[in-house]
């Protein structure tokens, strides 16, 4: 099989990270760019070395030499271009969260069943090498049965890189972001390792309250793993301390996990950002600590593993790491946190289909 050609669709401000996945890789090239803004396009086109440009999302479905589009627009539009690219019968990798309703997420999932193409929604924090490591750690017994899986994060508008003001407008706007900012949109990073470390839910309750009047945070999510599933529970919170200098390549957000076992703790001390600087993983048994250092850290490379994953599924006809059944379910879990948080009150995922 040749190189898979690939369209970018979406050129902001995230879409360097996945064209990472692409440079040197024997399976997958961009072959083709496209963005509303022509300019910006053609900006990316150079830079990644693409044949093709479109401005117009139908026309570029409608080029035959295109194998997989990566879709990276806003929320709202994931659920109308999944299913074209579906019918139009190309592979899609599209960026989280999958939809702003289950009963969208639902027809994406449907359209590419019934299409005969692989549906994957992006996640690069369950493909992160220290969450991957720490991952192994526990399915090798090394803290014994998961009993609670602990998630933090504190974020800011001091330290990072610079991401343009449009980019953060949209994702206020209730109709093309779909939720707020941090449990939402960040978020949805977290149930999906929530998701893939401990199993399905049973039922979250959430506080969220509000800083500055528009981002959604401090914030304090709880769970409850479904009877025979890894964990037992599970909490996630996090804080928005606008002023706080966080040192960062890519946004000023430090994110820690820490899974808790009948016979020990795997911490894992970075993601995006890596503030204190401690090492990667650190594992606690038997009163003594023994930290991994020789890992590759940094976020992007999160993004080329995933990234990759994918190219392998379709060479060789394989679900990903987070098909559309998998992404639906998180998008259940995540939405339970806001209906908690609105009607104060459980939910159960299972039950959220609107």
């Amino acid at each position: 099989m040749d190189k898979i050609r690939a369209a970018i669709v979406g050129c902001g401000r995230i879409s360097d990270l996945h064209a990472a996945a692409y440079r040197g890789s024997d399976s997958a090239e961009i072959f083709a760019v496209c963005d509303v803004n022509e300019d910006l396009a053609k900006q990316k086109m150079e830079a990644w070395g693409a044949k093709k440009m479109y401005t117009d999302y139908e026309k570029l479905l409608k080029d035959g030499d295109i194998d997989m589009v990566e879709l990276l627009t806003p929320h709202h539009l994931h659920m109308p271009m999944t299913v074209a690219a579906a019918q139009a019968k190309k592979h899609i990798s599209c960026q989280k969260p999958m939809a702003t309703s289950a009963a969208d997420a639902r027809k994406m999932v449907d359209a590419a069943k019934q299409e005969g193409v692989l549906l994957k929604i992006f996640e690069n924090f369950v493909f992160y090498p220290p969450y991957v490591k720490a991952r192994e750690l526990l399915l090798e017994g090394a803290i014994g049965d998961l009993i609670t899986v602990r998630m933090r994060m504190t974020c800011s508008m001091n330290g990072g890189w610079d991401v343009p003001r449009e980019a953060w407008e949209w994702r206020m706007d209730e109709v093309k972001g779909g939720g707020g900012t941090q449990v939402f949109d960040d978020g949805y990073h977290k149930f999906s390792l929530a998701y893939d470390i401990g199993g399905e839910v049973e039922k979250v309750y959430a506080w969220i309250d509000k800083t500055m009047e528009v981002v959604d945070a401090p914030a304090f999510v709880m769970w409850k793993y479904k009877d025979g599933a890894r964990g037992r529970y599970g909490q996630y919170d996090l804080t928005f301390a606008q002023n706080l200098y966080i040192h960062s390549d890519y946004y000023a957000a430090d994110d820690r996990m820490e899974l808790v076992g009948t016979e020990g703790i795997i911490y894992v001390n970075r993601t995006t950002a890596n503030p204190l600087e401690e090492p990667p993983v650190v594992l606690l048994r038997d009163g003594e600590t023994r930290s991994f250092h020789n890992l590759r850290d940094n976020w992007i490379d999160s993004f080329i593993d995933s990234g990759r994953h994918f190219f392998t599924c379709i060479r060789e006809g394989k679900q990903p790491i987070l098909s559309g059944e998998d992404g639906l379910k998180v998008l259940q879990f995540t939405m339970s946190a806001e209906i908690s948080n609105r009607e104060k009150r459980e939910v159960s995922p299972d039950t959220v289909v609107d």
